[in-house]
Parts: C-alpha cells; sequence; structure tokens
C-alpha cells in the first residue's frame, strides 16, 4: 500500500480550522448545559460512581492549582493557540498531525474563552468544569480538557513513530542499515562496469 500524498498547507490549515471550531462549539455547548443545569457544587450521579456532574468554576489549573496567577494559564493557553495557528499556516501536510493539533487547538480555545470572558473578569476567567470520574482520577474537568490531554499524549506518539509534520517518517533502523548497503553495491556494480569497459571485456 502506497503512502497518501503530503497535503496542501491550505487543507492541512481547513482540517485544523475545522476540528478546532468542532471541539470549541462542543466544549462551550456543554459548559452552557452544565451551567443552565446543574446545581453548583452539589454531585449529580449520572452512572453510579462512574460518572457524576459537579458543576465549579477553576480559576487554576488541574487539581486547582495556580488559583491566584489565573493569568498566567491565559497567557499559556493563548501562546499555545498561537503556535498551533502558527504551524498550521506554515509546516503541517501531515492529515494525523493536521487532526490531532486541530483537537487540541479546539481543547485549548475551549478553556481559553472561560479565560477571557467569564467571571471574574478578561483574562482571569474561571472555567466551568463538571464531569467526575472518580475511579479514574479525582479531578473534575470539561470537554476542553478531555481533547487537550489526550490530544497532548496523540502528540507524544506522533513524536514517538517519528512522524514529521511534513508527512514525512525517519527511516527505520533496518531501513538505514540497508541504504547505505545499496548505495555501496551500486557503487560496486558502476566500479566493475568502467573496469569492463576499460578491458574491453563485457561484464558477466
Amino acid at each position: 500500500m502506497t503512502d497518501l500524498p503530503p497535503l496542501r498547507k491550505a487543507a492541512a490549515g481547513a482540517i485544523i480550522a475545522v476540528l478546532a471550531m468542532v471541539v470549541l462549539a462542543a466544549d462551550q455547548f456543554t459548559k452552557y448545559l452544565a451551567l443552565e443545569n446543574l446545581p453548583y457544587e452539589q454531585p449529580v450521579p449520572v452512572l453510579g460512581d462512574f460518572l457524576i456532574f459537579y458543576l465549579v468554576r477553576n480559576p487554576g489549573a488541574a487539581f486547582s492549582l495556580g488559583e491566584d496567577v489565573t493569568w498566567i494559564f491565559t497567557i499559556a493557553l493563548a501562546a499555545v493557540a498561537v503556535t498551533i495557528g502558527w504551524l498550521a499556516a506554515t509546516r503541517v501536510k501531515s492529515r494525523l498531525w493536521a487532526v490531532g493539533l486541530g483537537l487540541l487547538l479546539g481543547g485549548v480555545l475551549g478553556n481559553l474563552t472561560d479565560r477571557l470572558f467569564r467571571e471574574p473578569g478578561f483574562g482571569v476567567g474561571h472555567v466551568i468544569d463538571f464531569i467526575n470520574t472518580p475511579w479514574m482520577m479525582p479531578a473534575i474537568y470539561n470537554i476542553a480538557d478531555i481533547f487537550i490531554v489526550s490530544m497532548m499524549i496523540g502528540v507524544a506518539l506522533l513524536v514517538l513513530v517519528g512522524l514529521h509534520l511534513d508527512g514525512s517518517r525517519e527511516p527505520r533502523k533496518g531501513e538505514a542499515a540497508a541504504a547505505p548497503a545499496a548505495t555501496d553495491a551500486a557503487a560496486g556494480d558502476r566500479d566493475d562496469e568502467a573496469d569492463a569497459a576499460a578491458s574491453g571485456t563485457p561484464k558477466d
């Protein structure tokens, strides 16, 4: 099976933008539903202890860390969003990278929207969290967090398997060793042909 040709930058950028908008819309819509329908800081069991809705406003990061420096998280999210946008416009040609970065950007924009536009003010807004899965982790999170964490893992896997942003791959160890051997064999064949031509003896 042949590898698919790399995407054009415009196509990769379009994939990233569309996926980011889908995730952003899903995140903000579920936060709206949570604010409209869930009691504040009261557990609402959905599937027993497997899934609980618990509405909170989080000024900090995971586990409410850094509650007094909310603006730092705003800057960090904005920096990540700008970086992904720059990569989308200049370097990404891989389908897998486009999907991963698009979903990651959507998650980043979801929480950045909260930081910018929710109470208590611009740049220091509290993120709306409402999903609790105590069997997995004690943290309360949201749809944006799910995509941020899962796509960070996905990006790490793409790096580990050697897939570059432009769709090219790192050569495997066997392939890297075979390439010089093939080059040496080709050079040897050329030398034999040159010797045969010089001596007037045809090469077998």
